[in-house]
């Protein structure tokens, strides 16, 4: 073996320009799949950094963010969030639980500064977790102390964790954090620890990582009337617990499903009239908790599983590259392999010098592949999270893990396995006497099958890849500019939060009407109008809808909408269509009617073939459906950042200057909330410089304590919406180009070599009177009977590829004719290119010098 080693270095030596393309080709093949691979594992596979994470169990099996009110929960009763008292109950009733934690769905986004510092609050994403929640984890500290139980008690001191990664980053790992008193929303806190270095939290999410951890009873402090914590229908927990070791999991599923029922069994009296007939069929299941709430895998787990198919075909259009280059290197060297064979060299011998040779060099690629892997698993991780501000905190390292290493060198072996198979047993089959007798000689129907083989499947394979980048790259295309209903040209976002201000309700409006008239002020800014949030901005609050005269709906009847509170001007700013009636204006007050406008697809849905123009609608029950007078109808306008492919839902606007006082705490609670208003809808023709910085100084002169985290064009704000789309086709492209340059090189470098092989054919040809036309045409048969081929078999692949991705295309069919012409046509060019050389070569043979090698 060490003898087959010396010498496979001795032959790669010899021969820097094949090695240094093999090994170019094996570290991009493997590099790519190996990044893909990276992701996969840390998003997909990975456990938490947490002790014995097999021990922990979630209750709730589903990703929902961030609350859900109600005694139901999803069309099919499967409940995932759970509200305070409920997790107070399984803890209490259910020993099967060592510990058994809760954590806010979502994040609670907070302004801290230190006391008594009169600089603008830093902005900074917090959590709100059960006194137990370190413990549940086996979480130790990192200087100071972690949360306990008495922490979370209503009237115990304010205190929050730190994470590592904010301690470090943002307070340079300054120890006399802990114990420091600092004002988080405008109430004290101290620091009483900062957790260990590479916990993130419970779960792991592209955006809202948590820089603190406080008592959810801190809620109460925080939220003030807004506050969920004490509603037993306000559903915003994640519930994970560590399970007593030999407690079946089924069983525990079995009693807490028990368990739910009875407690739900207790509030019947506090339900809804669709609720009472729909809570008996309310459920919940215990999944594996190791990998905590799987926000990532839920969002990215179907890109990642198509761009590491994606990868896989560019290593295997690499391993087809490198075959036939090791193909057409042992046939060029079979007069040597010929006399190993006439000296007694065995068959197994020989097929192991070939593949000694082929797996050292995919060893070696493999290791130039982990820098390409980093690189690349940087880049994927710049294109999957580059819009989430300075601050926001992706916990994915790029630098490979020993599982990773280890899936590197197994995928070098098995790529030197295979495309060292072909090559060995070509080896292991040499005839002396034939190869000997025929040197180097070489006529049309000599060159080997598995060398065709290699290059119509490195076709088909590269056809399928360009296929699925077409598509991408439309369905992106056809994503970002399809009609949004509003104007997206020369507007902004300003994004705020009212609530970091510690603001009292009252002052809100008066608040918002002098940001109108300083916003006014600004040089370029025709229109402007503050909302809850804007369209494409990613969220709206949902309500169930009853409309006055109309009795109580079915349990299971579709009454959902979407609303939003708005200050007037709105639909001007965003230049939305009015279709019927008005918009909000400022003649909307406290002390006018109750308003509302309503969407196209609101007034089809509840009233269809009648005026909506002076109906009434309310939230959620019966007694309150007479609340809101419609007075406009606004042409429908794609709200929310997913589903795009369905129409646009039912959705109503309320106006800012109006509240409705509700007998209910969580209504009311819901309606001081909706006026806290976290967006800035600018319209600025020309998009004049410095927009930022002009919105920032205004709102400074409002109040220096508003919280400004930055200004966006809408051109930004729908590249964040799309920033997956938009990673899944620039990789896929780039794969697809990458393995259409790899077959390209390949189909070249067999063409050059069947060239050289067949010189004396083609000098015998010429010397007979063909001319170089019938040469060059010759050549380019060849070539383009295999490229035909390779596409009869690629056309069929591609657009089952095509329909293996539907969930992933918009507003583009999966056999769309005008991208498989495209990339036909693209792979066809490069086949010319590539076959273009050799045959040019062939046609330049001199017939005379030709013969006399021979």
């Amino acid at each position: 073996m060490l003898a087959d080693l010396r010498d496979a270095l001795r032959q790669l030596r010899k021969a820097p320009g094949f090695t240094t393309t093999a090994l170019i080709t094996l570290a991009l093949g493997i590099g790519a799949t190996t990044a893909i691979f990276t992701l996969v594992h840390q998003v997909m596979l990975k456990s938490l950094p947490v002790t014995k994470p097999d021990e922990l169990w979630r209750i709730g099996d589903k990703d929902r963010c961030c609350n859900w009110g109600g005694y139901t929960q999803g069309d099919d009763g499967d409940f995932s969030l759970f509200s305070w008292e409920a997790y107070k109950n399984f803890r209490a009733h259910t020993p099967e639980f060592t510990d058994l934690a809760a954590l806010q769905a979502g994040n609670a986004p907070l302004g801290v500064r230190r006391a008594g510092s009169q600089a603008q609050a830093d902005t900074r994403n917090g959590e709100y977790v059960s006194g137990n929640f370190f413990r549940t984890f086996g979480v130790q500290p990192w200087i100071g102390r972690l949360l306990a139980d008495e922490d979370d008690q209503e009237g115990a001191p304010s205190v929050v964790v730190m994470s590592y990664h904010i301690w470090q980053e943002k307070y340079g790992s300054d120890p006399s954090v802990v114990g420091a008193s600092y004002q988080i929303n405008g109430h004290p806190f101290t620091v009483i620890g900062v957790a260990a270095p590479g916990f993130f939290g419970a779960k792991l999410a592209g955006w809202g990582m948590p820089d603190f951890w406080l008592p959810l009873t801190s809620e109460l402090l925080i939220d003030g009337a807004t506050a969920r914590l004490k509603r037993p229908n306000g559903n915003f927990l994640d519930l994970i617990g560590r399970v007593q070791p030999g407690v079946n999991p089924k069983s525990l599923e079995a009693k807490l499903r028990v368990e739910f029922h009875d407690w739900l069994a207790s509030h019947v009296q506090d339900m809804e009239p669709g609720e009472k007939q729909l809570w008996q069929q309310q459920t919940l299941h215990l999944v594996p908790g190791n990998g905590g709430v799987a926000s990532m895998r839920s969002q990215y787990q179907d890109g990642l599983k198509l761009l590491l198919v994606a990868a896989g075909c560019v290593l295997l259009v690499a391993c087809g590259n490198l075959a036939n280059l090791m193909l057409a290197r042992g046939l060029k060297d079979r007069t040597q392999t010929s006399v190993r064979v006439a000296l007694g060299a065995s068959r197994g011998r020989l097929v192991r010098k070939a593949l000694v040779e082929c797996v050292m060099l995919a060893t070696i690629g493999g290791a130039l592949g982990i820098g390409v892997a980093y690189a690349g698993t940087k880049l994927i991780l710049h294109l999957a999270f580059q819009i989430g501000g300075p601050n926001n905190y992706v916990p994915i390292d790029p630098s490979p893990s020993w599982v990773v290493l280890l899936f590197t060198l197994g995928m070098s072996v098995l790529t030197g396995v295979l495309f060292g198979i072909a090559p060995a047993w070509m080896t292991s089959h040499a005839d002396p006497v034939e190869a000997l007798r025929g040197a180097n000689r070489s006529v049309g129907g000599g060159r080997s099958w598995a060398q065709k083989s290699l290059v119509i499947g490195q076709a088909a394979m590269s056809l399928v890849l360009l296929s699925a980048a077409a598509l991408l790259g439309q369905s992106l295309r056809n994503l970002q500019h399809q009609n949004f209903g509003f104007e997206t040209e020369g507007r902004y976002i300003a994004w705020i939060n009212p609530m970091l201000g510690n603001y009292k309700p009252e002052q809100l409006e008066p608040m918002f009407r002098e940001i109108d008239d300083r916003l006014r002020q600004i040089p370029g800014v025709r229109m402007f109008a503050p909302a809850l949030y804007a369209p494409m901005t990613g969220d709206s609050w949902n309500s169930g809808i009853r409309v006055e005269g109309r009795p109580e709906p079915g349990a299971k009847e579709d009454m959902g909408a979407g609303w939003t509170r708005v200050m007037p001007g709105f639909f001007e700013t965003l230049g939305a269509k009015m279709v019927l009636g008005r918009s909000i204006t400022d003649e909307d007050t406290q002390a006018t009617r109750k308003i509302a406008v309503i969407n196209d697809a609101f007034a089809k849905k509840f009233f269809k073939g009648q005026n909506p123009i002076g109906q009434h609608f309310g939230h959620d029950k019966v007694k309150y459906a007479a609340t809101y007078e419609i007075v406009g109808v606004v042409r429908d306008m794609r709200y929310m950042t997913y589903d795009y492919k369905e129409p646009v839902r039912p959705m109503f606007w309320l106006p800012e200057a109006q509240t409705v006082q509700y007998d209910d705490p969580g209504f009311s609670s819901g309606e001081i909330w909706s006026h806290y208003l976290y967006n800035i809808v600018i319209w600025a023709p020309g998009n004049p410089p410095g927009m930022e910085e002009r919105v920032r100084k205004a709102l400074a002169s409002v109040d220096p304590n508003l919280v400004l985290y930055g200004v966006d064009s809408y051109t930004k704000v729908l590249s964040a919406d799309f920033q997956q789309e938009n990673m899944i086709a620039t990789l896929t492209t780039l794969f697809g180009v990458l393995g259409l340059v790899l077959a390209a090189v390949g189909l070249y470098g067999v063409m050059a070599y069947t060239v050289e092989q067949r010189t004396s054919e083609i000098g015998v040809r010429m010397a007979l009177g063909a001319d170089r036309g019938q040469v060059i045409k010759m050549v380019l048969r060849g070539a383009f009977l295999e490229i035909g081929i390779g596409l009869a078999l690629g056309i069929p692949a591609a657009i089952g590829a095509g329909k293996l991705m539907t969930d992933q295309l918009f507003g583009v069919k999966p056999w769309d004719p005008i991208m498989l012409t495209l990339t036909t046509l693209l792979l066809g060019l490069a086949a010319l290119l590539a076959s273009a050389i050799p045959a040019r070569r062939a046609a330049g043979v001199e017939p005379i010098v030709a013969l006399r090698n021979e």
